[in-house]
């Protein structure tokens, strides 16, 4: 009788022991899929926020962009990020996007040689501006993010309609108004829709891109 006692308190504790090891081996496998499943993803992103004012310095309207980055734009920031050496930066530039002509985009396979869907504004597609595009100037980066130092104005001399907003730069980029060289960064039209300008009137552009 108590070897049969013995034995059962043995299985018991067998029994037990074997329910220990399998919750351990649970909890194991649970922490190796947790830490697995770890991930951090750097999506690049922009945005324009613009202000129209007057000639009496007055606001006519405010609007965003959430614009897109292209291609052609990351592939040249992540070869200047991690694989550049004593690389200095041509540009930024700043221009407008013109409804002349317009059709479709700003699309991520665009490039400043090639985007069939839409014009630039300021010299041959209204409205036209007080050349050159606007040079942009930034400020030191922080909490994964980096924005222009200052505003960039364009004043009209002439009226039209503007969609948006583009921003140019890399080897052949330059200042001059419908000129095809360099690397097309990112580009976007208006939340609100397009955007109405009379000459006098003013935009001033602000821009932040972040990681």
């Amino acid at each position: 009788m108590e070897d049969q006692e013995y034995s059962m308190h043995e299985k018991a504790e067998a029994e037990a022991e074997a329910e220990a090891e399998a919750e351990a081996e649970a909890v194991a496998s649970a922490s190796l899929i947790r830490a697995a499943g770890v991930t951090e993803e750097a999506k690049a992103e922009g945005h324009f926020i613009v202000e129209c004012i007057d000639k009496d310095g007055k606001v006519k309207w405010r609007d965003t962009i959430e614009n897109v980055v292209t291609t052609v734009g990351k592939n040249l920031a992540l070869d200047t990020y991690l694989a550049g050496a004593g690389y200095t930066v041509v540009g930024p530039f700043m221009g407008l996007i013109s409804s002349v002509g317009y059709g479709a985009g700003p699309l991520v396979g665009d490039s400043m040689g090639s985007h069939s869907g839409w014009t630039e504004a300021g010299l041959a597609n209204a409205p036209t501006y007080t050349a050159p595009r606007k040079t942009c100037a930034w400020a030191a980066a922080g909490g994964g993010s980096k924005a222009l130092s200052a505003a960039l104005a364009f004043v009209f001399t002439g009226g039209g309609t503007v969609k948006g907003c583009f921003i140019v730069y890399g080897a052949g980029a330059v200042s001059t108004i419908d000129n095809t060289g360099g690397v097309l960064y990112s580009a976007g039209l208006f939340t609100g829709g397009d955007k109405v300008v009379i000459a006098t009137d003013t935009l001033n552009v602000s821009y932040s891109t972040s990681l």
